[in-house]
């Protein structure tokens, strides 16, 4: 293997987040609140083949793990295709995908054909009612989409996109109440579900300290309910999770805390807009433009290069607090969840 690509504070990079695209079927308020969001044109968001090629640029250097994210990836055509093509790279030992799971059902039989490893899907209420008013803001839809998403988890697991990990972003006064409700999904499935601190992304408008709830409350709540919870560690990769198994449940809890506990120190993460700006840490503004080398007459030395100064200079953390984090001028949306 060429030389493993590290940050200036000495930090292998092993994963890198891809957004395929910036559009989404679902409007969710802390990501894409705004009725008046523009999405990228078709000219400005990288191809398949220029994703597939700054993977294979970097696959030699010790970026093994890749997640493709949105928007909402299943929204753009034929991503079985990109699927396909990714995970025949050679050093690629990982290709998962992050999904809002309305289209997961239809489509998963097929990811899973084309190399896909497995599946985050993001869900923050098992209630109807809830469900829409989070991801409608504007109240357009008049669907039964809670039901489509779980029918997408059972599929995932069916065709083995497994283990599925189920995203929940805790909110007091919203969802804080489903703690419960959530834990017992990991009963009789192999789902681990991760309960993730509300984190103050962007200047959206919808993000509050009081919303906050930080991942000792949850687990001193949870222990009402289930009051041994073995402890398990992080697990393969040293992920962000902490996770833990309630005796006698088949799948796994876990809590992702970038407020409470962060794990800046461990970071081993890059991220590629759909647009096609490196950035190297979520809550830094510091990006790198790999468009006019892709497009242009650059050779596979020269975007690496870039990538890796790019990398060097990859902050060493961000204290991200209940009072907010440094500056971030982009939302979610625009990043890459």
């Amino acid at each position: 293997m060429a030389h493993q690509l590290i940050d200036g504070n000495n930090r292998p990079i092993r994963y890198m987040r891809v957004s395929v695209t910036d559009r989404c079927n679902l409007r969710c308020r802390y990501c894409t609140p705004s009725a008046d969001f523009v999405s990228l044109l078709h000219s400005q968001v990288l191809s398949y083949e220029e994703i597939e090629r700054i993977v294979r640029i970097l696959a030699p250097h010790g970026v093994n793990s890749v997640r493709l994210t949105g928007g909402e990836p299943l929204v753009r055509k034929h991503l079985q295709r990109l699927v396909h093509s990714v995970s025949s790279i050679p050093g690629v030992d990982d290709l998962s995908l992050t999904t809002n799971g309305l289209l997961l059902e239809q489509q998963a039989e097929d990811l899973k054909k084309s190399g896909l490893s497995r599946v985050n899907v993001s869900i923050d209420t098992l209630k109807e009612d809830r469900f829409q008013w989070i991801t409608d803001p504007q109240g357009m839809r008049l669907s039964d989409d809670l039901s489509s998403v779980m029918a997408g988890l059972m599929e995932a697991c069916r065709v083995g996109l497994t283990p599925v990990k189920i995203n929940v972003v805790l909110m007091k006064g919203f969802n804080d109440d489903e703690l419960e409700q959530f834990a017992e999904l990991t009963r009789d499935n192999d789902f681990e579900v991760r309960f993730i601190e509300f984190m103050p992304m962007g200047p959206n408008g919808f993000w509050n300290e009081d919303r906050v709830m930080l991942a000792d409350e949850a687990k001193t709540r949870l222990r009402r309910y289930y009051p041994e919870l073995d402890p398990l560690g992080r697990g393969e990769g040293s992920g962000p999770a902490t996770r833990y198994r309630i005796p006698g449940h088949t799948g796994i809890i876990g809590f992702i805390t970038p407020i409470s506990s962060h794990f800046c120190v461990q970071c081993n993460r890059i991220r590629l807009t759909a647009d096609g700006k490196l950035r190297t840490c979520l809550f830094s503004d510091q990006e790198t433009d790999l468009i006019p080398l892709l497009r242009g007459n650059s050779g596979d030395n020269e975007i690496f290069e870039a990538i890796r100064a790019a990398v060097r200079e990859k902050p060493r953390g961000q204290e991200i607090t209940t009072k907010g984090p440094a500056a971030c001028a982009r939302t979610m949306s625009h990043i890459g969840g």
